[in-house]
């Protein structure tokens, strides 16, 4: 959740790589860090509300499964189509941002010889998996944005890309646990949404990361896609993304989580993904984590 560190992530398949931990400065930790390699081409960009061929660190991720039933399937009724995009992408010129409160702004980088800490007692995988699902589950904004609804697939492969899903690791730059959240980041959001999150339950810290996800999919979407029906415009679907890292609100919110939401959404400018490399390990662990079986 803040600039310049090192990740965690997994090895389930040739293009994934072994774990290393999050929080110092860039630094590689046993188990090494992930490095997906980059596209060497950039593909053609198309449309954000086409199918598309997806570069190969990220084809086939998050498409969403058909919606055709079964042939023994009898409905009585057709199902309802699914709402389609108004506009061919993220607006060049955003709208002005609708929360004029803001988190924190990331830490600077650390020393790079630092090694993260540990305290507390570790959560079991089971402990971890039932707390990342109860988060991803929760609607965060209930009365303005109801239909913002944060994958599972997305808080998991997060969790473990930041700590590897360490319940009890505390990063060189204060990033704390699962999410690996900046106490400036949970005492904002604490009192941004009327909570008492305690940053080293291993639960809360789960439901303060997929909060964080959640104000930063209003915050972008509202920006960038705000000429987009509500049920559009908050959608973190990887089928809307194109060969373009910029095209799409899922890229977007992942880039933000780890470098901040200024660096990403900048007021009167295009969407800017200042971290490509943490943007593809990221979408890449949503499709191949092994976390995805727990």
């Amino acid at each position: 959740m803040r600039r310049g560190i090192g990740r965690w992530a997994t090895a389930s398949v040739a293009l994934l790589l072994a774990v290393g931990i999050a929080g110092c400065g860039g630094e590689e930790r046993p188990p090494s860090e992930v490095a997906a390699d980059l596209p060497s081409e950039v593909p053609v960009e198309v449309a954000a509300d086409q199918p598309t061929e997806a570069p190969p660190a990220v084809e086939a991720m998050g498409v969403a499964p058909s919606t055709k039933p079964s042939p023994s399937a009898t409905p009585k009724s057709s199902p309802k189509p699914k709402p389609t995009r108004t506009s061919t992408g993220p607006l060049t010129k955003p709208k002005p941002p609708t929360e004029t409160k803001v988190p924190p702004p990331p830490p600077k980088p650390v020393d790079s010889d630092c090694k993260p800490s540990y305290r507390g007692t570790k959560a079991t995988t089971s402990q971890v998996k039932a707390a990342l699902s109860d988060a991803a589950a929760k609607t965060y904004w209930p009365t303005s944005a109801p239909d913002i609804k944060i994958p599972l697939k997305l808080v998991k492969a997060t969790a473990w890309q930041e700590s590897g899903w360490q319940s009890n690791i505390v990063a060189c730059d204060g990033g704390i646990g699962l999410m690996q959240v900046m106490p400036g980041t949970a005492t904002w959001m604490n009192q941004r949404f009327g909570q008492s999150y305690d940053i080293n339950d291993y639960r809360d810290n789960a439901f303060l990361g997929a909060n964080y996800l959640a104000w930063l999919t209003k915050y972008i979407g509202d920006m960038y896609f705000g000429d987009e029906p509500p049920e559009m415009r908050y959608r973190l679907d990887a089928s809307l993304c194109t060969g373009e890292l910029n095209s799409c609100l899922l890229n977007a919110v992942i880039s933000a989580y780890n470098y901040g939401h200024g660096a990403v959404a900048r007021e009167g400018k295009p969407i800017a993904i200042p971290n490509p490399q943490y943007v593809y390990n990221v979408r890449e662990l949503m499709n191949t984590c092994e976390c995805l079986s727990y």
